[in-house]
This record gives C-alpha cells, sequence and structure tokens, in this order.
C-alpha cells in the first residue's frame, strides 16, 4: 500500500514538470518574427571569436561590402588599414592601377551577398574562400576569392582569385 501511495505521489510529480521540459526532439529555439515573413527568411544566428582568423575574414568582407555600398570611400580605406598587412595594401594599390577595379572584391560593383568558408591552416597562415553574390533572384553569379591571415596577427596578408568552390 506504501509502495502505491509513493509511486503515485512521485507520477503526479513528474507529470506536472514534464511540460516545462522541452522535448528531446525540439532542439531549436524559435525566434520571433514580424508578421508575414516565412521561416525561412530569417537569418540564422552569428557569432565570432576576436582570436580567430577566420572570424576577421568575414567581419571583414561584411563591412567592407557595407562600406562600399555606401558613400563612404573613407570607411573602406579604415577597414583596409585595420584588416590587411601593409605589404598586401601594397600590392593591392598596384593591382588596381592595371586593372582600375577593387582588388578586395575583384571587381567594380558591390556585391549582393557574400559567404565565408573555412580552407586550410598550416605553416602560421590560415586560408578561406569568399563567395561573393552578384544579382538577386534564383541565379546570381558567384565570383570566389582565396584569402590568406597570418595566425599571429589576424591580419589578411593575400587575395587572390579561386576555382574552387563551395
Amino acid at each position: 500500500m506504501f509502495r502505491t501511495v509513493l509511486h503515485t505521489v512521485l507520477a503526479s510529480a513528474l507529470l506536472t514538470l514534464v511540460p516545462a521540459v522541452p522535448s528531446a526532439a525540439d532542439t531549436t529555439t524559435s525566434a520571433p518574427r514580424a508578421a508575414g515573413v516565412r521561416a525561412d527568411t530569417v537569418p540564422a544566428d552569428r557569432s565570432g571569436a576576436a582570436e580567430s582568423a577566420f572570424d576577421h575574414v568575414a567581419n571583414f568582407y561584411g563591412a567592407y561590402i557595407d562600406a562600399r555600398g555606401s558613400a563612404s570611400e573613407e570607411l573602406g580605406q579604415e577597414l583596409r588599414r585595420h584588416y590587411l598587412t601593409a605589404d598586401l595594401r601594397r600590392r593591392l594599390a598596384a593591382w588596381e592601377g592595371r586593372h582600375a577595379t577593387d582588388g578586395v572584391l575583384r571587381a567594380q560593383g558591390v556585391p549582393t551577398a557574400w559567404k565565408v568558408s573555412y580552407g586550410d591552416s598550416a605553416m602560421g597562415h590560415t586560408w578561406t574562400r569568399v563567395r561573393l553574390a552578384w544579382g538577386t533572384g534564383e541565379h546570381p553569379a558567384y565570383t570566389y576569392l582565396s584569402v590568406r591571415s597570418d595566425l599571429a596577427t589576424k591580419r589578411i596578408s593575400d587575395i587572390g582569385t579561386t576555382t574552387v568552390q563551395r
């Protein structure tokens, strides 16, 4: 009899806790969104780390593309001074003089979107791939950049085009 009462009390206590415990299948949380906004259009959470050279590349390209899309030429130059090595800035100036285009983006216009993917790390450097989207709609055009960063300084030390797609 005591056992039956104990089991009943324990079962009742557990049942009152169940609504407060999320199910194992529900591992995502929904971000609040405006009425009429589809779930697949809500941006994913983003994070970064100050000591990550990879995150520095992502931060640079996001800010640089925003700056290029505005009328502020000065902001783009400040971002270059902060994120790029002095040697790369000199080489970019020479490249831009020969090609009459932006050496960071390897283009004259401003991309509509960007994506940074980790490539590899070795011998004090890390490589990332930057995909730049041009145009909107179902079939934008893409260009791909290979970006090398120095692990010690986190600064971008080389930018080149690549055919590697990801």
